[in-house]
């Protein structure tokens, strides 16, 4: 039974920074680093997590952040699933939908950012295949309607040429009807001016045929 109760030592303090740090890196959780710590010290794993976030964490609150990117550089590194015997398997569908052996594990505060990170890539990646599908179903639509102008403008085009064919067409027609409306008026005067007349005994006046 673990009941050491003497002070820390620095190499105590060193002993735990580096192991909780390792765990980091490798992606397991500090609660492994307290229990490998507290069975080389024979100290207690609630023991080295008080002195952990009471005393040492401060210290390496650098190298924490180091770590952690490291980790999260493996992990994307490997695809964000890698496989270990004394670590959980880490996969965006475990994630996503996690066992109940695995909600245990995800209790360190370690897992639950790896959680939250993860989830937020998974929403974001979904997020950007959702905006690339409006774009491209935006440019499908952005081609048709070019085509469709393109058509309605060629119909435009045919109708206007449709149209001048007519306006000559008709601009002809109204020169011949005048010109056979001048013609018929001059044939009337030039019979009218060679008509004789004579004057009945009624004093009436009648066409002399020539």
């Amino acid at each position: 039974m673990k009941v050491r109760q003497d002070a820390w030592s620095h190499e105590d303090d060193v002993l735990l920074a580096e192991t909780v740090l390792t765990h980091i890196k490798d992606g397991s959780t500090q609660l492994r680093a307290f229990d490998e710590v507290g069975d080389t010290l024979n100290r207690t794993s609630a023991a080295c997590g008080f002195r952990w976030n009471a005393v040492v964490r401060q210290k390496h609150l650098k190298s924490i952040a180091n770590a952690k990117k490291e980790r999260k550089e493996r992990k994307r590194a490997a695809g964000f699933t890698y496989y270990s015997s004394n670590k959980p398997v880490w996969a965006p569908a475990s994630l996503l939908y996690p066992s109940p052996v695995q909600v245990e594990t995800y209790q360190d505060d370690t897992c639950l950012e790896d959680i939250i990170q993860s989830l937020q890539q998974f929403a974001q990646k979904t997020s950007q295949q959702t905006n690339q599908e409006e774009v491209r179903s935006l440019y499908s639509e952005n081609e048709l309607l070019k085509n469709q102008n393109y058509e309605l403008k060629q119909e435009l085009q045919k109708i206007k040429q449709d149209n001048s064919i007519i306006e000559e067409d008709y601009q002809s027609l109204i020169q011949i009807m005048n010109r056979a409306r001048r013609m018929a008026i001059l044939e009337d005067e030039e019979a009218i001016s060679n008509a004789a007349f004579k004057m009945d005994k009624n004093g009436n006046l009648e066409k002399v045929a020539k």
